[in-house]
C-alpha cells in the first residue's frame, strides 16, 4: 500500500490525521464506514474538515500505523512521511493542487495558506485497490495538472521533480557529510530554561576550516554559551512558546545539527544555525536551509 493510501486509511480509522507543517484533517464522527463494504460511500458536505498549520508537528500515531502496515523500521517510515510533506509543500508553492484521493484537494491561496476542498466519495477497501491519480510524478505522491495542460507537459514535470530531489540530496550531503570532516570538537550542554542562547550536543556546521570569527561577529553578539563567536546565523524556525521551541530544539539536534535557541520577544522564541563562514556565504547558507527546513529563513548578524 502506498503512503498516500495509508494516510487516508489512518484518517478513516482514527477520525483525524496531521501532516507535518501542513495541517490536520478531521473526519466527522457521524460518518460511519462499514468494515465489510466494497462499495464507494458518498460523503456529505462538511464531513471532512481541514485546519491549516504550517508549524504542525509530526503525527506519531500515523508513523506507528505506517510501520505496522508497511513493515518498515520507524526511522525509515518517519523519513518517508517527512519527504511526502516536503514535496507536497513544494508543489503547492508552485501552484500545483495537492489531491489526496478519498479526502479532497489542497490549493495554496494568495494569503499563503492552504484552501481545502472536500472530496465526496470514499472507498473503505483502500487496501485492496490502487489509488486513482490524474498524474503520477513519483511513487508515493500524486498531483493533478490543470485541464488546460496536455500530456506533453508530463516529461517537464518529471524533470522538475528529479531536479528538486537532486538539489535536496546535494544540500543534505554538503551540510551533514562534506562539512563533517572539518567540524570543531563536539561539546555537550543541556537545555536551559531562560532566554540565553544555548549550545547543543552536535557537530558545528562550518564552510571553511580556516574561517575565523570577524570583529563584526564579536560586536553582534552571536555567541554560544561557551563564548564562541560566529560571523552570522540563519534563523529557520520561530515558535510561540518555550515548550514548542524546546521540543523542536530536541528534534532538530537529534538529526546532528548545531542549533542555537533564543527568545525573540516576550511571546516567541527562535531557532537558528550559526556559521563561521564569511558574510559572503549568507545567501548560499540561507537557500540551503530553506531546502532542508522549508519556511522563510533569514540572516541574523
Amino acid at each position: 500500500m502506498k503512503l498516500e493510501q495509508l494516510i487516508v486509511q489512518y484518517l478513516y480509522n482514527n477520525k483525524t490525521v496531521t501532516l507535518q507543517d501542513i495541517g490536520t484533517f478531521t473526519l466527522s464522527p457521524d460518518v460511519v464506514i462499514p468494515a465489510d463494504s466494497e462499495k464507494e460511500i458518498s460523503l456529505p458536505d462538511g464531513a471532512i474538515e481541514f485546519e491549516y498549520n504550517n508549524k504542525a508537528e509530526k503525527d506519531d500515531g500515523l508513523i506507528e500505523f505506517i510501520v505496522q502496515q508497511s513493515r518498515k523500521i520507524k526511522p525509515l517510515a518517519t523519513s518517508d512521511l517527512e519527504s511526502y510533506s516536503l514535496l507536497s509543500r513544494q508543489f503547492l508553492n508552485i501552484g500545483k493542487p495537492m489531491i489526496i484521493e478519498g479526502i479532497g484537494t489542497l490549493q495554496k491561496t494568495q494569503q499563503d495558506t492552504y484552501e481545502f476542498t472536500q472530496g465526496h466519495t470514499i472507498n473503505p477497501k483502500l487496501d485492496n485497490q490502487p489509488v486513482t491519480i490524474r498524474e503520477k510524478v513519483q511513487d508515493e505522491i500524486s498531483f493533478s495538472t490543470p485541464a488546460r495542460e496536455t500530456s506533453s507537459n508530463k516529461p517537464a514535470m518529471v524533470a522538475l521533480l528529479v531536479l528538486m530531489l537532486l538539489l535536496t540530496t546535494a544540500a543534505v550531503y554538503y551540510f551533514l557529510v562534506y562539512n563533517k570532516d572539518e567540524a570543531v570538537p563536539v561539546q555537550t550542554e543541556t537545555l536551559v530554561q531562560d532566554t540565553a542562547v544555548t549550545k547543543i550536543d552536535s557537530t558545528l556546521l562550518r564552510q571553511d576550516s580556516a574561517a575565523v570569527p570577524s570583529p563584526a561577529a564579536n560586536l553582534a553578539g552571536i555567541r554560544d554559551s561557551a563564548g564562541v563567536a560566529y560571523n552570522f546565523a540563519i534563523v529557520f524556525k520561530e515558535y510561540g512558546s518555550k515548550v514548542e521551541a524546546n521540543k523542536a530544539y530536541v528534534r532538530f539536534t537529534s538529526y546532528g545539527h548545531k542549533i542555537l535557541i533564543a527568545q525573540k520577544d516576550s511571546a516567541s522564541y527562535k531557532l537558528s544555525i550559526p556559521f563561521l563562514s564569511p558574510l559572503s556565504d549568507t545567501l548560499r547558507a540561507r537557500d540551503s536551509l530553506k531546502v532542508l527546513f522549508g519556511g522563510n529563513p533569514y540572516v541574523e548578524l
